[in-house]
């Protein structure tokens, strides 16, 4: 994993020469069998990526072996519109800010998706044939006269284009104050939590009218308000743990066992403070964007501003991992507090097999780091390397020394170009970054079994 090597990434991405608001994408989520991705953006829209598998006899004229296939759109639908809260007089904006995919049970598959304030549980199913021979309905749907039916027929299902079909078959409204900055789906395939600010409630999937509070960190008084709620996450293996994170850089992990209403956690995760080393941006950069639990359940994943850090959940007295994703930022954070990209909130992900996690960066920068060897690389994410079965080349941040060929100065870095969102395919070494308003998609074709570097 050096800076210098080539990374054997192959891409195929979907690129928009214009950039409007609304099409900027906000969510990226792999389904459990990665054969579907789905992303929102901000104007509510739903797209749902299907991976199409190649014939053997395709994957070998290229040299490759394994299951490849790019992925193409199956669906698009409006999943949230803009609203307007009457009673606080406030806009809620129809940007999707998470979507996660339920437990597939038959053919059909199910989506949770949300924007600030509404949650909407659709259902995905395709439809390949029509009925038809209706008794009381005539070939256009309208009702024959009864007196003109003199036999009775059994009606026949005939083959039919395929159709995909998106319907919303839950609304849960009405549960958040504030606003939703995480969803996740229980171990157990019945409930989901949401977050906010503030809150935090478990819903049963079946019922949209109540939901349970589990943590309420709200003061009595809001001027003795310190820290607020800035994800959650379910353990994928253990129903009854969760963990959720707060702008002071802490984990709090709490068993539902314990007591219904989770106010005091079962183990708290902080990294003590270097007093020498406090500023006035202390507070800001070591607010934590996003946590995630590893498979094997053992490990959490954080993303603060500048690092990104490994918590293992029986030691909770600090990180056993710590990676620098841009430390060359730390001389900058004043110019970035006044263009407010100090409150960024990336995101990161882990590998199927946990060996390797990945977090974005400035400059449709990503980065990559090793966990068995500590290394990372710099990837980028860009139109020149949007051509399919182009390979992805390393980047360098040049911060001193001696400057290689290619090497970006830190003072060149487009703060503009962002990438906060992406996701990990669950069982292999394919990768679905968002840049702005493009989707960017990259598989490790050349060796199925190594790790991405």
């Amino acid at each position: 994993m050096g800076e210098d090597a080539e990374s054997p990434k192959i891409n195929h991405t979907f690129l928009r020469d214009y950039v409007t608001e609304a099409d900027v994408i906000s969510t990226v989520e792999f389904n459990q069998t990665g054969d579907l991705l789905a992303t929102g953006d901000k104007g509510g829209r739903v797209v749902i990526f299907q991976r199409e598998i190649e014939s053997k006899g395709e994957l070998e004229e290229v040299g490759e072996t394994g299951d490849s296939g790019e992925y193409n759109v199956y669906s698009t639908f409006q999943s949230h519109e803009p609203d307007f809260d009457y009673l606080k007089s406030l806009e809620i904006e129809e940007k999707i800010n998470k979507i996660r995919w339920l437990p597939q049970q038959n053919a059909a598959h199910f989506l949770l998706s949300t924007n600030d304030k509404t949650i909407k549980l659709w259902k995905v199913s395709e439809r390949d044939k029509r009925p038809e021979g209706y008794n009381l309905k005539d070939e256009e749907g309208r009702l024959k006269d009864i007196s003109t039916i003199t036999s009775l027929q059994v009606p026949v299902l005939k083959p039919t284009d395929l159709m995909v079909e998106v319907r919303p078959r839950r609304v849960f409204a009405n549960g958040h104050t504030y606003h939703v900055n995480s969803i996740s789906v229980n171990s157990d395939g019945e409930t989901y939590l949401s977050a906010d600010d503030l809150r935090i409630n478990m819903w049963h999937l079946g019922i949209t009218d109540r939901s349970f509070n589990i943590v309420d960190i709200k003061p009595a008084n809001m001027e003795d308000l310190t820290e607020v709620i800035t994800a959650a996450e379910f353990h994928p293996q253990h129903c009854h743990l969760f963990v959720y994170s707060s702008s002071k850089g802490t984990l709090r992990l709490c068993d539902m066992r314990a007591s219904a209403l989770c106010d005091r956690h079962t183990k708290l995760f902080e990294e003590p403070e270097d007093p020498g080393s406090r500023s006035f941006f202390s507070e800001i950069i070591s607010s934590v964007s996003d946590v995630k639990f590893s498979h094997s359940g053992r490990y959490l994943l954080t993303r603060d501003y500048l690092t990104a850090k490994v918590w293992d959940l029986n030691m909770d007295k600090g990180p056993v991992e710590t990676y620098q994703v841009h430390e060359y930022l730390r001389s900058k954070l004043c110019s970035l507090y006044e263009n407010d990209c100090i409150f960024d909130k990336f995101e990161c992900v882990w590998n199927s097999s946990d060996s390797v996690i990945m977090t974005g960066a400035y400059n449709s920068f990503f980065r990559m780091f090793d966990r068995e060897t500590g290394r990372g690389v710099t990837l980028e994410a860009w139109r020149e390397s949007s051509k399919p079965r182009a390979v992805l080349r390393t980047r360098r941040v040049y911060t001193g020394g001696k400057r290689r060929r290619g090497d970006v100065g830190v003072d060149s870095l487009d703060f503009t170009k962002k990438i906060l969102h992406m996701a990990w395919h669950p069982s292999e070494n394919i990768i679905a970054i968002a840049a702005t308003n493009n989707l960017y998609i990259f598989q490790d074709r050349v060796n199925p079994e190594t790790q991405a570097q």
